[in-house]
């Protein structure tokens, strides 16, 4: 079974507008004291885990392309001394493309970062201004180019179903992700989550979202381009070539353990014989404080039942293509009709899941009401 860690790095420039992240703005950051503190942090996680190999790390955030390459060497030293990394590790960064340029970005290829993951989100500029992003298109294109120059593997996200987004043009902008493309991309429906400045503009009517009906035929749309062009539609929000999968995520999606490192960073860890999940304070200074004093920032572990694994499992599996074996979720509910059989068979009667006997699946319509169907599995 995999192992991955993430490692939340919780400060931005600034903060966008649809984003409900724990992401913090700062002017002055002590960044040997984070050093420490990852560390220390760490070394906890280590003591609840022990010996096991790692084979993937993931700086988020926030912006970790803020970071200094100090820092995400360190972390990765810390890294290698506990438990080493595998063979065929991944190590991720998230960036922006105002916050890197040629000598930062090979500074982190140096520490050990072999994957970037970049935040353009549009490739039209008034939606950018719309989005709050602090970058161009012209921006987003060259960090684009540099990732492919300087990494050997690279991602970017980019949100669609933004107001009065049409098919047309729509289109257009997935013909310039596809000429932009080296494998992965990330195409993410906008989504305005309450307590944003964004649902706050919407509520006082600044903008009209686009209505379910327009969304669901940029889905569509979306579907048959990338997967013309030999992309798989190996998540929900995720396309690739073979063999480009972000293997981090795919730890999460497979219901592997993970740890999270970090204010606010979330873990799912077997130890000693029991299934817990970890969650960190989500202020970066409290989260601080309690790392230096107590040697990590986590709030009470939470022991997982085996009902909640399997809960846990099936939202996380079913957003992949492959889904997850009914073998796995027996073992992971510890009975042998982990499922009411006859939902699952409405289900398929509906076109909503594949008629597999080995593996519960979505189909095509399934994903687009992925949510509901979650729901009615686990009823």
């Amino acid at each position: 079974m995999s192992f991955g860690i993430y490692v939340h790095w919780p400060y931005c420039v600034s903060k966008c507008p649809y984003c409900d992240y724990n992401a913090h703005v700062a002017t002055h950051i002590d960044q040997a004291r984070w050093r420490r503190a990852y560390e220390r942090e760490l070394r906890t996680v280590y003591d609840l885990t022990g010996p096991r190999l790692v084979d993937t790390v993931f700086f988020g955030g926030g912006t970790p392309s803020l970071m200094d390459p100090e820092t995400v060497h360190h972390v990765l030293n810390v890294i290698q001394n506990l438990w080493g990394m595998s063979a065929v590790y991944e190590v991720t960064l998230e960036a922006n493309p105002t916050t890197v340029d040629s000598l930062k970005f090979k500074a982190f290829r140096d520490c050990g970062v072999n994957r970037i993951s970049l935040g353009v989100q549009s490739l039209i500029e008034q939606d950018l201004t719309f989005l709050g992003r602090n970058h161009d298109v012209d921006q987003a294109k060259k960090a684009i180019h540099l990732a492919q120059d300087i990494f050997p593997r690279m991602s970017f996200d980019v949100i669609y179903g933004r107001p009065a987004q049409t098919e047309s043009s729509w289109e257009r902008e997935l013909d310039i992700i596809l000429d932009l493309m080296a494998g992965h991309v990330s195409l993410y429906q906008l989504t305005i989550e309450e307590g944003t400045p964004l649902y706050l503009h919407h509520a006082r009517g600044d903008f009209t979202a686009l209505p379910n009906a327009d969304i669901d035929r940029l889905y569509d749309l979306t579907h048959e381009i990338m997967t013309a062009h030999g992309y798989s539609n190996y998540e929900v929000s995720s396309f690739c070539k073979p063999g480009e999968e972000s293997r981090h995520n795919l730890i999460y999606w497979r219901y592997h353990d993970y740890a999270g490192i970090g204010p606010g960073a979330h873990g799912r860890l077997q130890t000693h014989g029991k299934f817990i999940t970890t969650r960190a304070h989500r202020a970066p200074d409290i989260w601080l404080e309690r790392v230096e004093k107590d040697g990590h920032g986590y709030h009470p572990f939470i022991n997982l039942t085996s009902r909640e694994r399997l809960e846990e499992a099936v939202m996380m599996g079913l957003r992949l293509e492959e889904g997850i074996e009914l073998e796995r979720l027996k073992s992971l509910a510890q009975t042998q009709d982990p499922l009411n059989k006859e939902r699952i068979k409405a289900l398929i009667s509906e076109g909503l899941l594949h008629d597999d006997p080995q593996s519960l699946r979505v189909t095509k319509a399934g994903r687009k009401c992925l949510n509901a169907v979650i729901a009615w599995v686990l009823q």
